[in-house]
């Protein structure tokens, strides 16, 4: 079983910055990826950042520029920073990491609970 922990969610006004760290507990052999998805209440959940375990990034659009996401697979740990938040950007993050609990790497899929950024205008 694995666990994502996730911290950093609150209100910030528009404008402002913001930071998301997620952290994977668990049995955990390998971890393929990891990343941020956000849903906004009556929307699908949408893929914000996710970095590699090569280390490669890819964003949102709506994001380049503005999010980065930092961290290594090998710690289980990644962080969002946030700059230039838009009332836009406010819903609930999601952590999430592709992970292999054992050395015949069968991937599965573990999901956090949520951080809720909400900003205001």
């Amino acid at each position: 079983q694995v666990q994502l922990m996730e911290s950093g969610g609150g209100v910030v006004q528009a404008g402002g910055s913001r930071s998301l760290a997620c952290t994977a507990y668990g049995n955990i052999f390998n971890i393929n990826s990891m990343g941020w998805y956000r849903q906004i209440p009556g929307k699908q959940r949408e893929l914000v950042a996710r970095i590699s375990s090569g280390g490669n990034t890819v964003y949102a659009d709506s994001v380049k520029g503005r999010f980065t996401l930092s961290g290594e697979t090998a710690k289980h740990t990644v962080i969002l920073r946030m700059n230039d938040l838009k009332p836009e950007d406010t819903a609930v993050y999601h952590c999430n990491a592709l992970y292999a609990p054992d050395s015949r790497l069968s991937y599965e899929e573990a999901w956090g609970q949520g951080a809720t950024v909400t900003v205001s205008s």
